[in-house]
């Protein structure tokens, strides 16, 4: 993997937390990024050349006018009001490739001076079989501050840990040894006719990023929540918010019309199309 900083921009060595989606149902982590971008201003200043990733090109997704910048597969931005960089990644991994791609994206990480990471993702919602109506909208989280994923910032902030989580399970315990240079556990991951339930979780792409930045040495924490497909456009609200609070963003610091709000991202304007002929009905 290959970090290009784009002409006249540099890489602002204050901005300690690194921000990034896990593809998933729903393009949720995706979209959340996409809000935290377009909310905070922050700067495009480079993007990463990985070959596991597949090639896509499109256009400028926050500003309002053509400007001749392309949206590539995977682009840094940085925010140095806020000491955050974020990660977008528009494109899925190759087949069979996410492991190395996690290898890359965690070396990249560590070596741009990296010490917080926060994966937002999410899951399926039929897999979700302890429904809290009650609560409202859930975010989950896993985290490698305790052995159990626990963490106790997380707790105050009325996120709920992973309880699927299971460090000594089959696919956990690989996705660990396979980071692990010095481990001699010779592991193999279930094929797609072995999966079990037990192993939906660890063979999502947020596990093998949450197993390859903790092997790095960095304090991961993914923030989850179950959903459909469809509009998924309040769950990344509710991933971009939850990450809000667990860096310590505070509203003011936004770039909304009026201030202290958040700023649509100007590419989900056409998200789901035109809005249909009203002389229709």
């Amino acid at each position: 993997m290959e970090f290009v900083v784009e002409e006249g921009k540099r890489v602002h060595e204050e901005c300690p937390t690194l921000i990034l989606p896990a593809l998933s149902i729903g393009n949720v982590g995706q979209l959340a990024v996409d809000l935290l971008v377009s909310s905070t201003a922050a700067e495009r200043v480079g993007y990463l050349d990985d070959l596991n990733l597949l090639p896509c090109v499109g256009n400028d997704a926050y500003g309002p006018l053509p400007c001749g910048d392309l949206a590539l597969p995977l682009e840094v931005y940085e925010s140095s009001s806020t000491a955050i960089t974020l990660a977008q990644q528009r494109s899925p991994v190759a087949k069979g490739m996410m492991i190395k791609f996690a290898e890359n994206i965690a070396e990249f990480a560590a070596s741009s001076g990296k010490k917080d990471v926060i994966v937002l993702s999410s899951l399926d919602f039929q897999r979700l079989h302890n429904l809290d109506l009650s609560r409202g909208p859930q975010v989950y989280y896993l985290s490698n501050t305790e052995s159990d994923g626990r963490d106790d910032h997380c707790e105050r902030l009325g996120f709920g840990r992973l309880g699927e989580f299971d460090s000594e399970g089959r696919c956990w315990k690989y996705l660990s040894s396979v980071f692990d240079k010095n481990s001699k556990e010779d592991l193999t991951f279930p094929s797609e006719d072995e999966l079990e339930d037990i192993d939906y979780y660890p063979s999502l792409p947020f596990a093998a990023l949450f197993s390859a930045f903790k092997a790095r040495g960095l304090k991961v924490t993914c923030l989850l929540c179950y959903c459909s497909e469809g509009d998924n456009i309040p769950d990344a609200f509710l991933l971009a918010e939850a990450a809000s609070k667990l860096t310590g963003l505070t509203p003011d610091k936004f770039h909304g019309e009026e201030g202290g709000k958040w700023r649509i991202p100007y590419s989900w304007k056409s998200m789901y199309g035109a809005p249909p002929d009203m002389s229709m009905f």
